[in-house]
């Protein structure tokens, strides 16, 4: 399972709105077939598992890190290709609450007599599969922020420079987590300060993350990177139900309209919106004032942090925004999860309590 798990993350960000599925079969103790989902081909990872292990998938043991489907989508069940395949056994992960499985896969593999395990490595498989499992549950992808700031907090001088806080192998390993997202996200402050490209570079060819932009007037430059390259790479605007959008849409700007709360787009609504699109794992490298509106919201699941050995001082611009606490007991609180060095910078990784 541990295997199954390794493989399936290798389908992060390139398979939504599908979960990225890992999936072992084993006979007489040797790996006879493995799949991980695949979007280009539409096949989830038990079939291509069985593809390759032919005859010898009957009488084998499955191991697959989510509950096999059990209805027609844009391919047929699981369940029943496993059935039909006359495997053994069934070692699964991770219960599938999506009403039309939530159980039913298990059910149709019992029915036929095969032996069925669930919940193995299941908090695991709960962490690689939270953005699937998020959208199912809460209606809303799974959301990591990103932040890169110096010793004391800080983004840019007072003067807007920024360029560059941390170092190449830390910018390298940020393409990295982009490109297992599904959608990179920033602030319209970022978009029209930073001109970014938001793409993943350095790793070969990769299914681009959809470039998210959350900007209430969509007051933004025509001539940006971002729009320029929309026909490479989608780009989606979140802005207020007022914004005008003709213009950007004619251009192939996909419009995701959100409410507006307190004179800014309501985040839950805008992730909210996201997921409705398909959007399973969403990537945000800022501005200030989106991470302070997400971290406000409670909707950030995972934070990253690039420490740099560097001081700007108290006129620099600050990693966030104000999150407007009067009690240390109502600031966000994450668990520690990871910390490493990564060049000269350090990265540390918390979870949401």
């Amino acid at each position: 399972m541990r295997h199954a798990l390794t493989i399936g993350r290798r389908g992060l960000g390139r398979v939504w709105p599908w979960p990225s599925v890992g999936c072992v079969i084993v006979k007489d103790g040797q790996i006879v077939g493995r799949g991980v989902s695949e979007r280009a081909r539409a096949m989830h990872a038990e079939t291509i598992a069985l593809e390759q292990a032919g005859g010898l998938a009957q009488g084998a043991t499955v191991y697959v890190t989510l509950e096999p489907c059990a209805h027609t989508g844009t391919t047929p069940p699981c369940a029943n290709a496993l059935v039909a395949a006359k495997v053994a056994r069934v070692v699964s992960a991770c219960d599938d609450p999506n009403p039309l499985v939530a159980g039913k896969g298990y059910a149709i593999l019992r029915e036929a007599g095969i032996a069925v395990e669930t919940g193995v490595l299941a908090e695991q498989a709960a962490q690689d599969h939270a953005g699937f499992l998020l959208t199912q549950t809460e209606g809303r992808p799974f959301l990591t922020l990103k932040l890169a700031a110096t010793l004391d907090g800080r983004i840019a001088t007072a003067t807007g420079d920024s360029q560059w806080i941390t170092g190449p192998k830390a910018r390298r390993y940020v393409h990295a987590m982009r490109a297992n997202h599904d959608a990179v996200m920033v602030g319209g402050g970022t978009a029209r300060a930073d001109d970014p490209s938001l793409n993943v570079r350095g790793f070969g060819a990769v299914r681009q993350p959809v470039r998210v932009v959350v900007s209430r007037k969509i007051d933004l430059p025509f001539n940006s990177n971002l729009v320029q390259t929309v026909k490479e790479q989608p780009v989606w605007l979140c802005h207020g139900p007022n914004a005008e959008t003709q213009h950007w849409t004619d251009m192939g700007v996909t419009s995701v309209p959100c409410a507006i709360v307190n004179g800014q787009v309501d985040m839950a609504d805008a992730l909210r919106n996201l997921a409705a699109k398909g959007i399973t794992r969403v990537f945000c490298e800022g501005g200030g004032a989106l991470a302070a509106s997400l971290l406000s919201a409670g909707m950030v699941d995972e934070l990253v942090v690039f420490s740099a050995g560097v001081v700007i001082g108290a006129e620099g611009v600050p990693s966030l925004s104000g999150l407007g606490l009067s009690a240390l007991r109502e600031a966000p609180r994450f668990d520690l999860r990871d910390v490493r060095s990564i060049g000269g910078d350090v990265m540390h990784r918390w979870r949401r309590v």
